[in-house]
C-alpha cells in the first residue's frame, strides 16, 4: 500500500456457504485417500501414493463429485481405474451433516449425491512422478503456474502469531464466532449459510478500526415463540457476538454503519439457495485481496500440486521473514513449469519496510527451504489428512497443529533467517 490513510474492505464466508460445502467435501475426499494410503503404509513423510483433483458442486438437494487421481480408493475393473462410490458418498453426506444441513432444500441424507471421479491421465503422470537425480528423486511441478505468500505484522496485537492484514483477519472471526455459537446452541435460531464484510480505516498505515461491518446470516424463518424474523431481529441477535469478535471501539457506532441481511430475510440458503463449486472463494482463502494470489484453487487437490504446496511455502517463507523482524511486510512469487522441480523465478517485496537486499533475501530463501514440490511435501509434512479443517476461515493466519496441520504457520526458519541477514 503506497497510501498512509485509507479504507480497506474484505469478506469471509462460512463453513456452510455453498462454495465452502464444496471445498469441505473434496478435501475430505482428499483427506480419506491419504487416510488409506498410511493405513496401508504407501504413503508416509517422505512420500505419497495419491494423485487427486477433485471438484465439487452442490445444488438442491444435489452433490456432483467429478475429476481425476490415483490411490487406493481406486480400483481397476476390466482395465478401466473406477473410485469407491459408496465411500465418496458416505463421506459428502457426513461433511453437509457435520456443518448442519438437514433442510428440506439441501438436506445430508436427503441429498442426491453422484460421483464421477475418474483415474489420472498418464500424460500428467508422466511429467509430475518422481524421477532419479543427483541427491535423491525429484517430483516435477504438476502444473505450471505462480503462487504468492504473504505476512505482516498488523493482526500481532490481537492475536500473536496470526500475521495476517486485519480486514480478512476480522472478517474471518466475526464468522468464526457466529459459527461456534450456532453450533453451542447459544444462537439457536441461525442456520449454516453467513457471510461477512468488514471495512478498516488505516491511519499511517495502521488498522485503528472499522467504518462499516457487513453480515449476512441464513436463519430460521420463526424464533422459538413463532414471531417472524425480521433483519433487524437477526441484528439484534448478533450484534453482541459481532462485537466481541473485534477489539474494543471497532464497532461502528452508527446503525447505518453495521448491516444485517440488507436484503432482506435469509431463510433459504445454502446450496439450495445458490450453487456451489470448489475452488471459487480464493480470495477469502488468501488475504482478502490485500496481497496477490496465484491462477489457482487449492481444495481438492493433493500436495504434489503447487496450485496449493507451493502456496502454502510461499506463506511459510513470508511469514518467517515478517517474524525474523527483516521486514513488517513481505510478499513472495514463486513460479513453476510443468514437469520441472525448481521454480523458474523467486521474487521478493517487502514494499519499503525493509533495509535489506530483497534480491540478496530471493537468493537466500531457497538455500535455506528448497522450492521443490518434493522438498516442500516432506519438509512441512504435507503427506497428512490435514485438509478438510483448511477449507473454512482460511488457510492462513491459524495456528499451527499437533498432528502437522497449518505447519506452514510455522516460524522456525527464524533463527537462519537471522543468522543469513546478521
Amino acid at each position: 500500500m503506497s497510501r498512509a490513510n485509507f479504507l480497506f474492505t474484505s469478506e469471509s464466508v462460512s463453513e456452510g456457504h455453498p462454495d465452502k460445502v464444496s471445498d469441505q467435501i473434496s478435501d475430505a475426499i482428499l483427506d480419506a485417500f491419504i487416510e488409506k494410503d498410511i493405513k496401508l503404509g504407501i504413503a508416509d513423510d517422505s512420500q505419497i501414493n495419491t494423485r487427486l483433483g477433485c471438484e465439487t458442486l452442490c445444488t438442491t438437494n444435489k452433490i456432483v463429485i467429478a475429476g481425476e487421481g490415483r490411490g487406493q480408493l481406486f480400483k481397476t475393473i476390466n482395465g478401466v481405474s473406477v473410485v469407491d462410490r459408496e465411500l465418496i458418498t458416505e463421506i459428502a453426506r457426513g461433511v453437509v451433516k457435520d456443518i448442519g444441513y438437514d433442510q428440506n432444500g439441501f438436506s445430508y441424507h436427503g441429498a442426491d449425491v453422484e460421483v464421477l471421479l475418474h483415474g489420472q491421465s498418464p500424460d500428467i503422470a508422466m511429467g509430475v512422478n518422481a524421477k532419479k537425480k543427483k541427491g535423491g528423486e525429484e517430483e516435477g511441478a504438476g502444473d505450471q503456474g505462480m503462487m504468492f505468500g504473504y505476512a505482516c505484522t498488523e493482526s500481532e496485537v490481537y492475536e500473536k502469531g496470526s500475521y495476517m492484514p486485519a480486514p480478512i483477519y476480522f472478517a474471518h472471526k466475526i464468522l468464526k464466532v457466529l459459527s461456534d455459537k450456532r453450533r453451542s446452541n447459544q444462537l439457536h435460531d441461525l442456520q449454516p449459510d453467513a457471510k461477512s464484510q468488514v471495512t478498516v480505516q488505516y491511519v499511517d498505515n495502521k488498522p485503528v478500526g472499522c467504518t462499516k461491518v457487513v453480515v449476512s446470516t441464513q436463519h430460521n424463518e420463526k424464533s422459538r415463540n413463532g414471531k417472524k424474523y425480521t433483519p433487524g431481529m437477526v441484528r439484534d441477535l448478533i450484534e453482541d457476538a459481532v462485537e466481541s469478535a473485534l477489539p474494543k471501539g471497532w464497532m461502528p457506532k452508527k446503525s447505518s454503519d453495521f448491516l444485517v441481511n440488507p436484503t432482506g430475510n435469509f431463510v433459504v440458503g445454502g446450496p439450495d439457495g445458490d450453487c456451489g463449486l470448489t475452488g471459487r472463494k480464493i480470495i477469502v482463502d488468501t488475504y482478502g485481496g490485500y496481497a496477490p494470489h496465484g491462477g489457482g484453487a487449492f481444495s481438492g487437490k493433493d500436495p504434489t500440486k503447487v496450485d496449493r504446496s507451493a502456496a502454502y511455502a510461499a506463506r511459510y517463507l513470508a511469514k518467517n521473514v515478517v517474524a525474523a523482524g527483516l521486514a513488517s511486510q513481505c510478499t513472495i512469487q514463486i513460479a513453476y513449469a510443468i514437469g520441472v522441480a525448481d521454480p523458474m523465478s523467486v521474487l521478493v517485496d517487502t514494499h519499503g519496510t525493509s533495509d535489506i537486499d530483497e534480491r540478496k533475501l530471493a537468493k537466500v530463501l531457497p538455500e535455506i527451504f528448497r522450492l521443490t514440490p518434493t522438498n516442500i511435501r516432506r519438509s512441512l509434512k504435507l503427506n497428512r489428512p490435514i485438509y478438510r479443517r483448511t477449507a473454512a476461515y482460511g488457510h492462513f493466519g491459524r495456528q499451527p497443529e499437533k498432528d502437522g496441520g497449518f505447519s506452514w504457520e510455522q516460524t522456525n526458519l527464524v533463527s537462519q533467517l537471522k543468522s543469513a541477514f546478521k
